[in-house]
């Protein structure tokens, strides 16, 4: 299972002394646990790996900001975050699988037109979890409804 996955590697950070790697484990298992304590509720794998897409996400973002503060040492060191993330998340899918994977939830749910956008995007995402990135996902669907 994925947390023990975590615990383990994080384990083995702090025995390397491998600072990144051990705060970027620990943030990852701390909104593991803030999510099982609001719920009351031990979370499944696929919440899991939507906690971890989120923090990538997170850092994507701050990434952005970084950039063009001109502080290559913290660009350095959100790419490894980065690195770190991506080995939790299931292989992303191309965009070739992606429109393929949308094609066929359009024709399971009737969609045809913007309308059914919201219909589509649900299904799709439950599909995809952790392994596309939501705006091409919506690019994709919002192509082909229209």
């Amino acid at each position: 299972m994925l947390k023990e996955t975590l615990l383990q590697d994080f384990k083995t950070a702090m025995k390397e002394k491998d600072d990144l790697k051990k705060n970027t484990i620990m943030m990852i298992r701390s909104a593991i646990l803030q999510i099982e304590k609001d719920t009351q509720k031990e979370v499944s794998e696929n919440e899991i790996i939507d906690i971890i897409a989120k923090e990538l996400k997170k850092r994507k973002e701050t990434l952005t900001d970084i950039e063009k503060s001109g502080r290559e040492d913290l660009v350095d060191n959100v790419n490894r975050e980065i690195e770190i993330i991506k080995s939790y998340l299931p292989e992303e899918l191309s965009k070739e699988e992606l429109e393929k994977i949308i094609s066929e939830t359009i024709v399971e749910i009737g969609a045809t037109s913007m309308k059914d956008m919201g219909k589509v995007m649900q299904a799709v995402r439950a599909k995809v979890t952790g392994r596309a990135d939501n705006k091409l996902v919506n690019e994709i669907v919002k192509s082909k409804l229209s």
